[in-house]
């Protein structure tokens, strides 16, 4: 499916809940898009987003597959549940909609892979959100590390200590279960931190991890270490938790045998270059988001996600993040539970599906942690 240049790519919401407003609020930037349908299972909130964002034609419904019907629809933001995603992408690939996914694409390997190939069946656009490698700073960041401006790269990590309350975890019933979360601090909050590092420093090749659940009265964990190998030889360390107070944001350390470079949030604190000056960022700090989910949701991110998408359906491109990119952190996430189950032990990548379960033991139940 295509739309000809310049045409206007009506947008559908799929989910009409906590993040669908930074879709809808994107919508509104972007030129060529517009928002004119609005789907939730909870019609009030499906009408709410519709009134709220939309006009006098903007239809509301409580019915996947009418919305998909609708040939006013040509592209779909998923904003449903984690476990959700593929699903209902795999349903709007076959009614030839365009998409641009929340992350994760979803909370399994299989299920990922079964709606990148549905969109390559049904030839639509697949994007996936991942709105820190939107920031000036990363960009900066990414184009430094990858000119070799570093020397040789020893060492990547990615810190993430987040505040997330009880309250936080009772909102929703899908909070926090592998079912439709698919894992905790690391697959909801810290898969961004995690796309963002393999962004910056290549694909991890192994892995050993530990994870827990520390402080909070939950299924998955609060909070994760995982000492990595990356296969340029560099070494590393990913960290993740929402149980620490005060939250402190993502903190992303990249380190060459000629200098180092750490972005604090979406600015950089240190750019220890040879030969070079300062670099400075006028964008704020996101530790607001590290304490309070909902002072994260802006739409800076998804507005270049979404003109990006607009962009590559005119031109018949692909996408900045096409699903396969979307992929690789949930990957590296899926390994880091798997070597926790494991006790510790190494995990090669890629991984098998045999490897794709939820955060279980080897005799089958919960994690004890």
């Amino acid at each position: 499916m295509g739309t000809a240049k310049n045409e206007i790519v009506g947008w559908g919401l799929i989910g009409c809940g906590v993040i669908a407003p930074s879709h809808a609020k994107a919508i509104e930037q972007v030129e060529g898009a517009k928002l004119v349908a609005c789907c939730d299972v909870i019609r009030e909130r499906a009408e709410a987003r519709a009134k709220e964002f939309g006009d006098s034609d903007t239809a509301a419904y409580t019915d996947l597959e009418k919305m998909l019907a609708d040939s006013n629809v040509d592209a779909v933001s998923i904003c449903t549940p984690s476990g959700m995603h593929a699903d209902n992408g795999i349903m709007a690939a076959q009614a030839g909609k365009h998409i641009l996914c929340e992350k994760p694409m979803d909370v399994t390997l299989q299920k990922i892979d079964a709606l990148i190939a549905a969109c390559e069946e049904n030839n639509v656009k697949l994007a996936g959100v991942f709105q820190r490698r939107t920031y000036q700073a990363s960009k900066q960041v990414r184009e430094a590390v990858r000119g070799g401006k570093l020397g040789k790269l020893v060492l990547g990590d990615c810190y993430q200590k987040y505040f997330r309350s009880h309250e936080y975890y009772a909102s929703g019933e899908w909070r926090a279960t592998w079912e439709l979360d698919g894992g905790g601090a690391l697959m909801n909050q810290g898969v961004h931190g995690i796309d963002l590092l393999l962004h910056i420093m290549g694909d991890i090749c192994r892995l050993n991890a530990r994870c827990r659940t520390l402080a909070r009265n939950i299924a998955v964990e609060d909070t994760a270490i995982a000492s990595v190998e990356f296969v340029n030889g560099a070494l590393g360390a990913i960290e993740g938790t929402t149980s620490v107070t005060p939250g402190m944001g993502c903190k992303t350390e990249i380190c060459g045998n000629d200098g180092t470079i750490v972005m604090d949030g979406d600015t950089i604190a240190v750019w220890d270059v040879p030969g070079e000056e300062d670099v400075e960022t006028e964008e704020a700090s996101d530790v607001g988001a590290a304490r309070d989910p909902a002072a994260g949701l802006g739409a800076t991110g998804h507005i270049a996600h979404m003109a990006d998408l607009v962009d590559s359906i005119w031109n018949d491109r692909e996408p900045e993040i096409p699903g396969r990119e979307a992929r690789r952190a949930v990957e590296v996430i899926k390994a880091i539970y798997l070597s926790s189950r494991r006790g510790g032990d190494t995990v090669e990548l890629p991984l098998s599906y045999e490897d794709d379960g939820p955060g279980i033991d080897d005799r089958g139940g919960d994690w004890d942690w």
